[in-house]
């Protein structure tokens, strides 16, 4: 499937991944609807960074999808939707689980019914690493057990589950991708690359971190934008779920010591308890099998962690501003 001007939906497009992923399709010449969250700001999230030129060639809407009537109405006449608009961090779904079965099982519900009401071409819906749990082998692949070791993952296990019914049950062209940790400029300190650097840029002679020994398969935020939208053109991946990583992983404490090694500092690390998970949820090995992705779409990263990460801590530099560094970001 072509993306050249086709209409195409992404909900949670005023995020980090969804956002870059909108500037990627307006230049591919797609004709793209943003669905951002409603706030009483009229807050477009990452989408108010936009250059003017952008930001007129998109049609930027509020909404929510967990309420089925307007989600509706904005996915009519639709023929392509990303689906990326989720609650996402780890740790605030120990706090608050229920919101994340609400948005990302009945979110995700409510989606899937429109577009299989107004007969949408194609839906990729967003996955996560996460679902799979801590390795029971590596490299990851797509037949490894799903494993809910917190609420949001659950949560995530079970949106996918419901976008697999859609496909058995109705024939919905829905493919599924699985990124792995995706990093790189707009990402809050939420995520672990960014709570690394924006401490280090603040000037701390002493960093804050949780775990160190786990290991991560570390994507950039480009690479990602660019597996979404070669899955959504492949015919072939409809009914599929796919691994988007970069087959290598690092331990968090490896690349903290990377981080500093290109920034030029060496900074002391400090285990901060209230970072860590619960021990039965904390996920101790991430490592991607990227194999089916390359075979049914020829999609395979372009940057290196290195390079990724050197156009992140340039970013960060510029924008100190987004960043509270001495407050632990959930």
């Amino acid at each position: 499937m072509e993306i050249v001007n086709k209409k195409v939906l992404i909900t949670g497009a005023d995020g980090f991944i969804g956002s870059h992923l909108t500037e990627k399709l307006v230049e591919m010449g797609a004709e793209v609807t943003a669905l951002v969250q409603y706030n009483s700001f009229n807050n477009w999230g990452w989408l108010d960074s936009f250059n003017e030129e952008v930001k007129k060639s998109v049609n930027v809407v509020s909404g929510d999808i967990r309420e089925y009537d307007g989600i509706k109405k904005i996915i009519k006449g639709q023929d392509i939707v990303f689906h990326l608009a989720a609650l996402i961090a780890i740790p605030y779904s120990y706090l608050s689980p229920m919101a994340y079965i609400r948005t990302n099982m009945e979110g995700t519900a409510n989606v899937l019914e429109a577009c299989r009401e107004y007969g949408v071409q194609k839906i990729v819906h967003t996955s996560t690493s996460e679902t799979y749990g801590t390795a029971l082998y590596v490299p990851i692949d797509e037949k490894h057990p799903l494993q809910g070791q917190s609420p949001y993952s659950a949560s995530k296990i079970g949106g996918d589950k419901i976008a697999e019914s859609y496909y058995r049950s109705y024939n919905l062209p829905v493919a599924t991708l699985r990124p792995f940790n995706t990093y790189g400029p707009r990402q809050s300190a939420r995520a672990v690359i960014p709570t690394i650097i924006s401490q280090i840029l603040s000037g701390k002679k002493e960093i804050k971190l949780g775990s160190l020994t786990p290991t991560r398969d570390f994507n950039y935020v480009k690479d990602t934008a660019d597996a979404f939208i070669a899955v959504a053109k492949s015919d072939n991946t409809i009914g599929e779920v796919i691994n988007a990583g970069s087959n290598y992983e690092i331990s968090i404490g490896a690349l903290t010591e990377m981080i500093m090694d290109i920034i030029g500092m060496n900074i002391e690390i400090i285990c901060d308890d209230v970072r860590l998970r619960p021990e039965k949820s904390e996920v101790n090995r991430l490592w991607a099998d990227n194999t089916k992705i390359k075979a049914l779409t020829g999609w395979q990263p372009a940057y290196t962690l290195e390079q990724g990460l050197r156009e992140t801590i340039s970013w960060i530099e510029k924008n100190m501003q987004f960043f509270k560094s001495d407050l632990y970001n959930i």
